[in-house]
């Protein structure tokens, strides 16, 4: 499942010629840490709007195939008709995987680098370990 996520996110944040895309942030590392550290609302929100991502090049391109086997030009007009569809339902499926992608692609060090911000430190892995002592308290 992780490969279609990964298809549907690279399409909302490709790579450029100035930045990289968020399939060079590690995207594989920060879909395992995500589904780990959320909920099943917010999983399963990531998987709908993978499907409707996936699914959906019949009803704005009219291609019947599904996204990842797009051209280029194909994907991007079918991630732009669909983040700008009327149906808000669409809308926010979309919105949720910009949402997660744009946040593996903002966290990456030469993606703030590029904006000449200081990168992240590393991540002392403590939310998980306080929360639990809430819980046990």
């Amino acid at each position: 499942m992780y490969w279609l996520i990964r298809s549907a996110m690279t399409a909302l944040y490709p790579r450029t010629d100035d930045l990289p895309g968020v399939e060079d942030a590690d995207l594989d590392r920060y879909l395992k840490k995500l589904k780990r550290d959320s909920n099943g609302a917010i999983w399963g929100g990531v998987l709908a709007g993978t499907a409707v991502f996936t699914l959906s090049p019949i009803f704005t391109i009219r291609r019947a195939r599904p996204s990842f086997l797009l051209s280029d030009k194909e994907l991007d007009t079918h991630a732009y008709k669909l983040a700008n569809s009327r149906s808000y339902v669409v809308r926010q499926s979309v919105f949720l995987l910009k949402l997660f992608a744009g946040l593996c692609w903002g966290e990456h060090k030469d993606v703030r680098e590029h904006f000449h911000m200081n990168p992240y430190p590393d991540d002392p892995r403590t939310f998980r370990n306080d929360r639990m002592e809430q819980v046990r308290s």
